[in-house]
């Protein structure tokens, strides 16, 4: 199996640790900002339509969050593969998977081809 040239996957890292590092720090900013992290919230006798806001506010942070976690983790498998020297190759036909799809999609795992048999299933 042959891989990617050292200073490509390189650039790719470093990309990916940076996107990383921002998804970090846009997630302690929504966890913040969720109505919910307010420890008065609890004692502030709140009228109903307020409290469905909140609650509804809160609804969307967490979803919000839950998206960018998803992302890091991909992010994370990402560097692992990278690290082991599998990054680029499909996981299910071990081919090498189009530069250009990587390009858009760093942290594909699937080649085009196995993406879309997945899809149809």
């Amino acid at each position: 199996m042959t891989s990617f040239p050292s200073d490509i996957l390189e650039d790719i890292r470093v990309h990916l640790e940076e996107e990383k590092k921002n998804l970090s720090l846009r997630i302690d900013e929504l966890s913040k900002q969720d109505p919910f992290s307010d420890s008065d919230r609890a004692n502030d006798n709140a009228a109903s339509d307020t409290e469905a806001n909140e609650e509804s506010s809160h609804d969307r942070f967490v979803a919000l969050i839950d998206e960018l976690k998803e992302r890091r983790q991909a992010i994370d498998a990402a560097l692992l593969r990278i690290g082991d020297g599998t990054y680029g190759f499909c996981v299910s036909c071990r081919q090498m998977i189009d530069t250009d799809r990587l390009g858009i999609l760093s942290t594909a795992i699937l080649c085009r081809t196995c993406e879309e048999k997945k899809k149809k299933k």
